[in-house]
């Protein structure tokens, strides 16, 4: 629980980890009803898990240290149940996403085009491009590098954001513009869509400043010559200024460079 509270994924309420049994929960700072936190733990032999979100896509592991003189057969054991662990939690995440691509693709068909005139785009001042509404929220597709749709951004004309239970994120985008020879890479709809208004080049939204690397390296394998520019977030106002500091470790895996935006005093 301590390592899971450090990493960010601390349970909104009590969880009971069975042995051996992936669980799924609520963390805190998601919303109400959603179940997009997991953990497993095996306690035999030696007491080890793991957890994640798939709402960020990220996953830790935790164990015990092993005892001092511990056997070969011990250490085999431990390993076997490590693996086991992570086969289960493979499974578990490969049917959540599933259920989750196929109401993503309901849900965006049932959707109609949006139009400027949506609040949230009038309080941003950017153009609805490729984009959907259902009733009064604004929906954006997240597509993996292949245009497979994985899930559904939801922002609402207050600029209330949330995205399809289970759905994958790690990787996907919001794609906007037809790419020329410049492609850039930003953490939000907005951002992209006012990158593409003032340069006319392709920007695709990440969705997070987590999910710059892993967007960078997937459509640097798909555009291996085109240049790649990371419009960071200049969190100034935050501790450690993390939508620049992911901005620069997705540049320096892609091979990208990085436009960090300066507000001179305003920031």
């Amino acid at each position: 629980m301590d390592a899971m509270a450090a990493a960010g994924i601390e349970p909104h309420g009590d969880i009971a980890p069975i042995d051996g049994k992936l669980i799924r929960f609520r963390a805190k700072g998601d919303k109400a009803g959603s179940r997009n936190a997991w953990a497993i733990l095996h306690i035999h032999p030696l007491p080890a898990g793991a957890f994640g979100s798939w709402r960020t896509g990220e996953s830790h592991t935790w164990r015990t240290k092993p005892p001092v003189g511990e056997t070969a057969k011990s250490r085999a054991e431990r390993r076997q149940h490590l693996e086991l662990m992570r086969l289960a939690r493979l499974a578990e995440q490969s049917a959540v996403q599933a259920s989750a691509r196929d109401r993503a693709a309901r849900l965006w068909a049932t959707a109609r085009p949006a139009t400027d005139a949506h609040q949230y785009l009038q309080i941003k001042r950017v153009h609805a491009y490729g984009i959907r509404r259902l009733r009064d929220m604004l929906v954006i597709p997240a597509r993996d590098a292949a245009g497979v749709l994985h899930t559904l951004q939801f922002i609402g004309g207050d600029g209330t954001k949330r995205f399809l239970t289970g759905g994958r994120i790690e990787g996907c985008y919001c794609s906007i513009g037809r790419l020329i020879d410049c492609l850039f890479l930003c953490e939000g709809y907005a951002s992209a869509a006012t990158v593409h208004a003032a340069t006319g080049q392709a920007a695709a939204a990440c969705f997070s400043c987590g999910n710059l690397k892993s967007v960078a390296l997937a459509l640097r394998a798909k555009f291996p010559a085109v240049r790649l520019v990371i419009a960071a977030d200049n969190d100034a106002a935050t501790p450690g200024n993390p939508g620049v500091r992911h901005a620069f470790a997705a540049a320096a895996a892609a091979g990208a460079l990085v436009a960090v935006p300066d507000f001179g005093g305003l920031a």
